[in-house]
């Protein structure tokens, strides 16, 4: 079978067709091996902090080719940073995966890097009254509406449409507490805003109740070490998406910030401590890794592994293959040897079994597990899904819409937080006839990857606008295609 997606994305099929992978008796094993481009969020949280040090940062690894973290690029490069990208060494063609001949893919290159040298904790911005577009990037807005404390002058924050339908009021409420000055230009719960930092913080502590989004908590985190006074943050529970908030203070524990914080994240502390400039390898992206853990836990006959990711990593998706073990996955974890990283291979059971889950800890990845649970004999129940709503897509109603094309029912409770996912009796109709769909992605990177999933287990599926998949993972559709034989 050919590879069906080696085309530039600009230059894809739209909508672009995903053929399953037909397994036959006596076919060789399927082996893949992939290692995704690095963490978007660990890359946007370490360009914010290099940007803000004295010296020059060396991140290694980081997510480049991505809209996300070229819109965060841009905008620390307005804010004064100086921030550069060394050029790659050539690469030969081929690469991780399966055969020979596979046109280099941003996911496949040798690691890059970025040298960045900060402002020592005062921006110098290229205009008196700047204004960042940011698109849809939701880390990098959440974030420099926090660092724009750190400005000498006005800062507005604006994106593209959707962003301006994306809550922003918490993390407002929160800034105007510190003294900030802090105008909605058009929607009262959403971007544009315009901050006018205060003279001084008018506070150094903050009682914060559940968010909408875990980025308010940690943006608020990744300035505390400039701030006068530091900042001491008392969370209500449920502490939202909590695993990013632990990212966060992970990342300033390694930039030698003596960060303190209960057990349960009820009450978190940073100095004022600016740390210094640093040196940084970022993880490959463990939600990105998910599509692929899956992907092995889909197709029979198959064992696909992920370099560079371990139970331990930073990430909370990065145990998303013990809910796949939940399922009937063969999952395996092998050490870094001298030659080799770390990697987790998943291998497909005969068949996968529902699950009862609580993503609240790994919420980019619900999408992920919910084409999973597409196609197992009964109904799983997938928790912590309420910050789905104000993503780059209304998710839940995504997830509604679209798996409905293949008889797949989402339900969703009462509280909101809860979805169920019941396949149709009988299962997803997986004949060479099926009727032909059209998943849409609705310019949401992470619906067109998951929805792809849904493909390498059914005939006749087109994934609308696979372009969108720029956001975090330019090269998904090229390393997808190292599946196929």
């Amino acid at each position: 079978m050919p590879n069906p997606f080696l085309a530039p994305l600009d230059q894809l099929p739209d909508p672009l067709p995903v053929p399953p992978i037909v397994r036959r008796r006596g076919d060789p094993p399927l082996i893949a091996s992939i290692r995704p481009p690095g963490s978007k969020s660990i890359t946007n949280r370490l360009l914010l902090l290099a940007a803000l040090c004295e010296g020059e940062s060396t991140l290694r690894a980081p997510l480049l080719v991505a809209d996300d973290t070229a819109r965060m690029i841009a905008a620390l490069r307005s804010l004064g940073a100086d921030i550069k990208t060394p050029p790659l060494p050539p690469s030969p063609l081929g690469g991780e995966g399966r055969g020979e001949g596979f046109p280099p893919s941003p996911s496949s290159l040798p690691p890059a890097c970025l040298l960045i040298r900060g402002v020592a904790g005062r921006w110098i911005p290229t205009s008196p009254d700047l204004t960042l577009d940011l698109g849809n990037a939701g880390t990098a807005t959440r974030f420099l509406s926090a660092a724009a404390l750190l400005s000498p002058t006005p800062v507005t924050i604006d994106g593209d449409a959707r962003m301006r339908q994306r809550p922003i009021s918490g993390l407002v409420t929160h800034l105007r507490a510190l003294g900030a000055h802090v105008e909605h230009l058009a929607s009262p719960t959403a971007p544009p805003i315009r901050i006018s930092p205060p003279p001084q913080p008018a506070t150094t502590s903050l009682d914060i109740p559940p968010t909408a989004s875990s980025q308010f908590i940690s943006a608020l985190l990744l300035v505390a070490p400039w701030l006068p006074g530091g900042l001491t943050l008392r969370l209500l529970p449920p502490v939202t998406s909590a695993s990013y908030v632990r990212m966060t203070l992970a990342l300033l524990e390694r930039l030698e910030v003596e960060v303190q914080a209960s057990d349960d994240l009820s009450v978190v502390r940073v100095p004022h401590a600016p740390p210094r400039a640093f040196e940084m390898d970022v993880e490959p992206d463990a939600s990105a890794a998910t599509y692929f853990w899956a992907a092995g836990a889909l197709i029979p006959g198959a064992t696909v592994s992920v370099q560079g990711l371990s139970a331990d990593s930073l990430q909370g998706d990065a145990r998303f293959p013990d809910l796949l073990a939940r399922m009937g996955a063969d999952v395996r974890e092998r050490p870094a040897t001298a030659g080799a990283p770390t990697s987790t291979s998943v291998a497909a059971p005969a068949q996968l079994s529902p699950i009862m889950a609580d993503m609240g800890d790994m919420p980019d990845a619900a999408m992920t597990l919910a084409a999973c649970a597409a196609f197992a004999p009964a109904p799983s129940v997938i928790r912590g899904v309420r910050t789905l709503r104000v993503k780059e897509t209304d998710r839940i109603a995504a997830l509604v819409n679209e798996l409905a094309k293949i008889n797949v029912r989402v339900h969703v409770h009462a509280d909101a937080d809860t979805i169920t996912i019941t396949p149709p009796e009988g299962g997803i109709d997986r004949s060479p006839d099926a009727t032909p769909v059209v998943f849409d992605t609705y310019d949401d990177h992470r619906m067109a990857m998951s929805l792809a999933l849904i493909a390498l287990r059914r005939h006749n599926v087109s994934i609308a606008d696979p372009a969108c998949v720029a956001k975090t993972y330019p090269g998904y559709w090229r390393d997808l295609a190292r599946l196929y034989a």
